[in-house]
């Protein structure tokens, strides 16, 4: 058949560089869906998606429901008689949208499905000390991220990558795979395989729930390595943090985007201790060996190295971690 007519249904970065690839590879966007203008900023002047910025430049229409399931919203879509919906980083869609292309409605996940479903894929594989992961596109079903799968390519996670890194990596493969599942449909060649005939032969799956700043707070009696891959796992968003506390008793939080470990060289100190020089490192202990910090943020002011946040406080080397 000739190019399929799409409406494309995205939000973030991740999403607008796949909306991208497919527009400059000549494919037939018949409309855009993306989430409403949202405060950002100081100012909290709204702000448009990534996603609309660029259907905006490409005069693509754009709809931006606040409701899925608004009937109006559900006749306009008809009304653009898409052969394919393709989906990228969006929300949850209800059946009655899912299920109305003829040709079906995929979905590109940041994962090696059917490991790693859920909302953060990227985080969840470094967390876990991951080495490889992936890009996934299925037909999407009622379940979320459950669906038969089209076609995936693995992409490996370097020992000291982060999410960020990790997450551009997965976003170019991710709109190169997505342009070649859109052909294999187009042409009636792709094949659906069942998510049951790929499950680990354990049976064992790892999820990916989203991430809640909870998540985020260090717990300093875990593991070094642990906490290593908890830190580059959320950097840079929403990024691990932890509380210090200063000699007078005031506590701040700290952001931290990247760190390193290092083995005890004496007596091991309960997890939790700080050490620095007040000048050069500053390092807290695991309960296995030592993190030191390198880029962090305090809380009210802005990203720096781990010397300069120690020349811009007195007495840095008396800086403690407190008990939760």
């Amino acid at each position: 058949m000739a190019k399929p007519r799409i409406i494309f249904m995205g939000t973030p970065d991740f999403a607008a560089h796949a909306l991208s690839v497919l527009s400059e590879n000549g494919c037939d966007i018949a409309a855009v869906v993306t989430s409403p203008d949202k405060p950002a900023g100081r100012g909290l002047k709204m702000q448009p998606s990534a996603v609309k910025i660029y259907a905006g430049q490409k005069g693509y229409p754009v709809l931006q429901p606040l409701n899925l399931k608004d009937p109006d919203f559900i006749e306009t879509l008809r009304e653009f008689s898409a052969d394919l919906f393709v989906v990228v980083a969006f929300r949850m869609l209800p059946e009655t949208v899912w299920s109305m292309p003829p040709l079906g409605t995929i979905n590109l996940h940041a994962s090696l499905l059917p490991q790693y479903r859920g909302a953060a894929p990227i985080q969840r594989a470094i967390i876990n000390g991951e080495t490889l992961t992936g890009v996934t596109t299925f037909f999407i079903e009622k379940e979320i991220d459950t669906g038969k799968i089209i076609q995936s390519r693995e992409v490996p996670i370097g020992a000291e990558e982060n999410a960020g890194s990790l997450h551009d990596k997965l976003m170019h493969t991710g709109a190169e795979l997505l342009l070649e599942t859109i052909g294999l449909i187009s042409s009636g060649r792709h094949k659906a395989l069942e998510q049951a005939q790929v499950f680990p032969k354990d049976g064992m799956l790892k999820a990916a729930p989203k991430i809640f700043k909870k998540d985020c707070k260090i717990n300093w009696a875990l593991t070094g390595k642990e906490i290593f891959n908890v830190i580059r796992g959320l950097s840079p968003y929403p990024s691990a943090w932890t509380f210090l506390q200063t000699q007078e008793g005031k506590s701040f939080s700290v952001k931290i985007f990247s760190s390193a470990i290092k083995p005890f060289s004496t007596k091991k100190p309960a997890s939790g201790t700080l050490e620095s020089d007040g000048k050069d490192y500053l390092r807290i202990a695991s309960s296995d060996s030592w993190v030191y910090l390198y880029e962090i943020q305090p809380e009210g002011k802005k990203r720096m190295d781990i010397q300069s946040f120690l020349r811009g406080i007195q007495n840095g080397s008396t800086l403690s971690v407190p008990l939760s």
